[in-house]
């Protein structure tokens, strides 16, 4: 068990960037450690995560969640060792995960963590494919797209943490998948380890010819992940009837004046419906979606892959790269050993 330290560095929020962030706009800072009181729990950070949501908490402007504020710790989820608990629920030495953010101790309501289930092999499964961008994926396909068999489904950004499970849970369901990614090793993974029926590279195709090709029939669902002009090319295939769940939107998030990509006649064109979602609208049913999720990583139904970056202080650097578009599956950090 994890011996008990006076010290505790974060990678706090330094600057609010202006258009794509940089490694300058945090900082690593070293505090005093914290302490649990009453129903909280001090938390070992083992391993913390990098989002795309996360640079819309960067930002001062109206969201659906408050802002970090300058000199606050990074916001993330992450998964660590229970050191001290102050609520029954949880016993030093527990794996839990929740908003833990980016830093190597923390403090948190007991009844804001998860418990990360000991079958679970890594654990770091509990921040991706069965945990909340799995979660995503899930809720936002079953009940936001509603597939059907034999239903046409692209996916944009893929061969990331959300988009690499909602391709295998929609072949699961009996559709027909194509994959949208950037490059020819992200192609190849969507092919050969996530098993979309089709891929492309939007960097090196051409994206609304290869559309054309590979929805002939047109598309009965979108899971939209990036926005902009990829999802502009996807909509000009759109069935009638037609279902498209807005998850994120990483090819705007950085731009001074996010460009529309969908102009809302086609949604009377089609009879389509679009619906933004987030994942806490589901809370309520994540133990369904992690027994469901898990059951489907043991039999190898979803197969998934992690781009792990080591040391907390490597956690912007990390960040950056993955709004670049340069991990290959879930972007972690690594912080400690257990």
């Amino acid at each position: 068990m994890a011996v008990r330290v006076a010290t505790n560095r974060v990678v706090a929020l330094a600057a609010r960037p202006a258009g794509f962030p940089s490694e300058s706009d945090f900082e690593l800072v070293e505090q005093a450690a914290p302490e649990a009181g009453p129903g909280e729990v001090l938390v070992r950070v083992l391993w913390t995560s990098v989002d795309p949501y996360q640079r819309g908490r960067m930002s001062e402007a109206r969201s659906y969640a408050k802002p970090v504020q300058l000199g606050e710790v990074m916001t993330a989820q992450a998964v660590g060792e229970v050191l001290e608990s102050g609520d029954s629920r949880f016993g030093a030495g527990d794996l839990v995960v929740g908003q833990l953010g980016w830093q190597e101790l923390a403090v948190a309501r007991a009844g804001t963590l998860r418990r990360v289930p000991a079958a679970l092999d890594p654990p770091t499964l509990a921040l991706h494919a069965v945990g909340a961008t799995g979660f995503t994926a899930y809720f936002g396909l079953l009940d936001v797209c509603e597939p059907k068999p034999g239903d046409t489904v692209v996916v944009s950004g893929a061969a990331g943490a959300v988009g690499q499970v909602v391709g295998q849970i929609a072949k699961l369901m009996g559709c027909r998948t194509v994959g949208i990614a950037g490059g020819p090793d992200k192609r190849a993974d969507l092919l050969g380890l996530y098993g979309y029926d089709a891929a492309i590279d939007y960097k090196n195709d051409d994206l609304r010819a290869r559309l054309k090709e590979e929805c002939a029939d047109g598309v009965d669902v979108y899971f939209d992940n990036c926005g902009g002009d990829i999802s502009a090319g996807v909509h000009t295939r759109l069935n009638v009837g037609a279902r498209i769940a807005i998850c994120g939107q990483i090819s705007q998030y950085n731009a001074e004046r996010p460009q529309p990509s969908f102009h809302p006649g086609l949604l009377i064109v089609f009879r389509a419906r679009m619906q933004g979602f987030l994942v806490s609208d589901y809370a309520a049913r994540f133990d369904e979606a992690a027994a469901r999720l898990a059951r489907w990583v043991a039999e190898g139904e979803i197969r998934w892959r992690e781009h792990v970056t080591e040391g907390l202080e490597h956690a912007p650097r990390a960040f950056i790269g993955m709004l670049n578009g340069e991990n290959r599956g879930k972007a972690l950090v690594k912080v400690a050993d257990r």
